[in-house]
């Protein structure tokens, strides 16, 4: 069937909205979809986290691959995870209010189209519509991964870790090189926009997202202790250097309104307090009109 250029510009920029779109209102913290990435309470079990996340005011979930399932069963919670597994996290997120965002990091996807099925194939039953990866860097591995996009209705976002100058052949770190990846790839190939990695790297959150602007669907929240230090850490939000406020307020503007994840690496053995302090924050946040 053809489609008028009107018509397919419309379904695209739809699909471009982002997993947002269909997350429900009770997924809300404030003005965005909000909650934990569980790497935050990565000391911690996954059906712990969950409830660790509802208890400092989250909505949301991103989970990532590899955390033991409960302090009873040390088995992984990934994409190799068995449907027993499975229902009991789909369980214990129901009884807690939280609604599962996103999965990643994940390594090398795109390798073989093989494993990265079974990256989707779990997100799908899992209700998961965004997976957060760093792909292996081959027009064949984004071909697979456009391919599995499409089949699923499932959204690719690339994660930006720092900067690596002993690393040079490292790219993901740099947001010109993210979107070079995917603006002419399916809408649903974007960015999850590391908010503290780019402070690392000495990149302006706002410069950043300003580039990706479009193609963010989902996003990494750290208020960093300084600016361009790779070993700066995590503070609560408003009390660092990230400009989280403003951060809010650029993706508010842009109409982005989640996920966003609270990943706070510090105090990891007991930062509760601190996850919950930075998801106040967003709750307490109020657009300003630009």
């Amino acid at each position: 069937m053809i489609r008028s250029p009107l018509i397919l510009s419309l379904l695209l920029g739809t699909a471009a909205l982002g997993h947002a779109a269909d997350l429900p209102e009770s997924a809300k913290v404030g003005e965005f979809f909000a909650g934990a990435q569980a790497w935050s309470f990565n000391h911690f079990t996954v059906l712990e986290a969950i409830d660790k996340d509802a208890a400092a005011g989250g909505k949301t979930i991103e989970f990532f691959p590899g955390q033991k399932l409960s302090p009873e069963n040390s088995a992984k919670f990934d994409q190799n995870s068995t449907p027993e597994m499975r229902d009991q996290v789909k369980a214990k997120l129901k009884e807690k209010g939280i609604t599962p965002v996103g999965f990643g990091v994940v390594g090398g996807l795109g390798k073989d189209e093989a494993s990265s099925r079974k990256v989707f194939e779990f997100c799908k039953d899992m209700g998961i519509g965004i997976v957060v990866a760093e792909p292996t860097e081959t027009k064949e591995a984004y071909d697979i991964i456009e391919k599995l996009v499409k089949e699923f209705d499932i959204k690719m976002a690339i994660h930006n870790h720092p900067r690596r100058p002993l690393q040079p052949s490292y790219r993901y770190w740099d947001p010109e090189y993210v979107l070079s990846m995917v603006k002419d790839r399916d809408p649903r190939m974007g960015s999850c926009a590391d908010i503290g990695h780019f402070v690392r790297s000495g990149i302006k959150p706002l410069d950043a997202i300003h580039i990706l602007k479009g193609r963010i669907f989902d996003s990494h929240l750290k208020d960093l202790s300084e600016f361009g230090n790779p070993k700066a850490h995590d503070m609560p939000f408003g009390t660092g250097v990230s400009g989280i406020a403003d951060v809010l307020n650029e993706y508010n503007a842009m109409g982005f309104h989640g996920p966003v994840d609270v990943e706070y690496e510090f105090h990891m053995e007991d930062n509760f307090a601190e996850v919950k302090q930075c998801l106040d924050f967003v709750k307490a946040f109020k657009p300003t009109a630009k």
